[in-house]
């Protein structure tokens, strides 16, 4: 394991009874890194999870957070990391500023996150004196939010973490996160919001059945579906039939000011298509790589899914 890596799975297997939750799972994630964790309910995040943090112990394969085992080492583990659910249960008698105190009085910090602390409560628009049992639940997910983000950990677990916020409090968020991934801090989120995830992260892992699916950079798993194309072509669009990796091509009708023409393309054969489109003279051109969502339900697809990919930065 190289110094930068901070969570290092590799081969995760856990059952429960006959039931099994994780099945060979591999999932890397790096300092300073935001790694996006996806899957739909019964993948095998939310044990992927607990096993990091400790609650449950692994039945085979090998997990290592910051070069120590999560549930050997838990205590020291835990001084290092910070975690928040995406449903957050508080103390009702307290006050919100008094769960943070509390939370952040448990890790021992000193004034630097004290001095945080402040701020993010500002940021996030948080009252901390009123008590937690009038909260709604984006209020009581700002309290998690505000103790994680205010002390100094060298790894973030967020499952869920934008639950209950509006736009405005996930905006503040995805900069609060984006600030501590620039410090080195590693970023594990796991988000059924798909835009968030591509937003935010430098790389996904998407998981199926407690195996992983697709794992890597963005741009790299771009890579493996087509981008669409469309354009206004001067010329004959015709050529473009015959480049192998040109898929669903739609041929408008010639108008004055050129042919609108769609399609989807390979990554392989951009070249090709760029090449044939400079030939033929264009009016007008918009590539779009796929989406996350794309990509997501391209991993769902029957067939996929019956082996790994290479784990994230591989």
């Amino acid at each position: 394991m190289t110094g930068d890596v901070v969570i290092d799975i590799r081969g995760l297997r856990k059952t429960f009874g006959r039931f099994v939750a994780l099945d060979g799972l591999d999932l890397t994630v790096r300092a300073g890194e935001t790694a996006g964790f996806l899957g739909p309910n019964g993948s095998g995040k939310s044990t992927t999870i607990r096993i990091l943090l400790g609650l449950y112990r692994s039945d085979a394969g090998t997990v290592r957070i910051l070069d120590a085992d999560p549930f050997a080492d838990a205590v020291a583990v835990h001084r290092r990391l910070a975690y928040v659910p995406g449903d957050v249960s508080l103390w009702p008698q307290l006050t919100g500023g008094e769960c943070i105190d509390l939370l952040l009085d448990m890790r021992g910090v000193g004034d630097r996150s004290r001095s945080r602390r402040a701020e993010l409560v500002e940021r996030f628009e948080l009252d901390p004196t009123k008590k937690t049992s009038s909260y709604s639940k984006g209020n009581r997910q700002k309290v998690a939010l505000v103790a994680a983000l205010s002390a100094d950990t060298e790894l973030l677990v967020l499952d869920e973490p934008t639950a209950g916020l509006d736009p405005l409090m996930t905006r503040v968020f995805a900069d609060c996160v984006r600030e501590r991934a620039a410090a080195g801090t590693a970023v594990l989120m796991s988000s059924h919001i798909l835009s968030e995830v591509e937003e935010l992260c430098d790389s996904v892992t998407i998981i199926r059945a407690g195996r992983t699916v697709q794992a890597g950079t963005l741009a790299r798993l771009r890579h493996l579906r087509r981008s669409r194309v469309t354009a206004l072509v001067l010329g004959d669009p015709g050529s473009l039939a015959g480049i192998d990796g040109v898929h669903d091509l739609e041929v408008g009708t010639p108008a004055e000011h050129g042919t609108p023409v769609t399609f989807t393309v390979d990554a392989a054969a951009l070249g090709a298509v760029t090449g044939a489109l400079a030939r033929a003279g264009v009016g007008d051109l918009s590539v779009e790589p796929p989406t996350l969502e794309e990509l997501f339900l391209h991993a769902y697809s029957d067939g996929v899914g019956s082996s790994a990919t290479p784990s994230a930065g591989a």
